[in-house]
């Protein structure tokens, strides 16, 4: 356990004395699973569970049952790993139903956070009212790289049951580069030209990528169309 450690080398006296941010991954591991096994104590555990996933920005790619099956961890650990996890990535979130949108910026800002190590496409849509303040947002597809973007009838089927005035698209690249392909560009003229019909026009398409974004800017060809 964490008390078998000498004291001043503990995670948590550490913390109390320097803070948090002054502790390493591993020690934040440490704090979290709390107790090591026969012939290992919980900071080796948690070395060992940085050294099995990579790093500790791979750490969010491991299932629930790859995590479990590291020795030292078992399923309590690991439950309670990736929910400090999903806990943290929820709190880097702002609060987006008092949010008004201004900018593609603050798309990006709001929602870099839900693709933080996703090795899959997600597509999330965004709902405004006629102030262009969030009513909603909800994750509409996940699928893999290579597989077709979802139906545009998904999206106008949430933006009526949020009573939405407008609409913004936004989903990532797992390579990393924000750069739109022609099955972007294709599902985008999709929308926009649903969207002109229903009259819940899309005002934005944002693809994100690896600390960067790339934005279709579509409230002014809508405005010019």
């Amino acid at each position: 356990m964490i008390k078998e450690i000498i004291k001043e080398e503990q995670p948590r006296e550490r913390f109390i004395t320097n803070g948090v941010s002054s502790l390493s991954d591993e020690e934040l591991i440490a704090i979290l699973i709390r107790t090591g096994i026969k012939n290992k104590n919980v900071k080796e555990v948690a070395r060992d569970i940085l050294l099995e996933t990579k790093g500790l920005s791979n750490l969010a790619n491991y299932s629930y049952a790859n995590l479990a099956n590291i020795e030292g961890v078992g399923k309590v650990k690991a439950i309670t790993l990736l929910s400090a996890l999903e806990l943290g990535k929820r709190a880097l979130k702002t609060n987006n139903k008092i949010i008004k949108i201004v900018t593609d910026k603050d798309i990006y800002n709001i929602f870099k956070y839900d693709f933080i190590n996703e090795k899959q496409e997600k597509l999330i849509g965004v709902f405004l009212d006629n102030k262009n303040h969030i009513i909603a947002s909800e994750t509409i597809f996940i699928g893999t790289a290579n597989q077709s973007m979802v139906h545009p009838r998904e999206v106008f089927k949430l933006a009526v049951k949020y009573s939405a005035v407008k609409i913004i698209v936004v989903h990532n690249h797992p390579s990393g580069n924000p750069s739109p392909s022609k099955a972007d560009d294709a599902f985008t003229n999709t929308l926009i030209a649903s969207g002109k019909i229903l009259n819940i026009p899309l005002i934005d398409h944002i693809i994100i990528g690896k600390n960067s974004y790339y934005c279709y800017n579509l409230k002014q060809i809508i405005q010019e169309s």
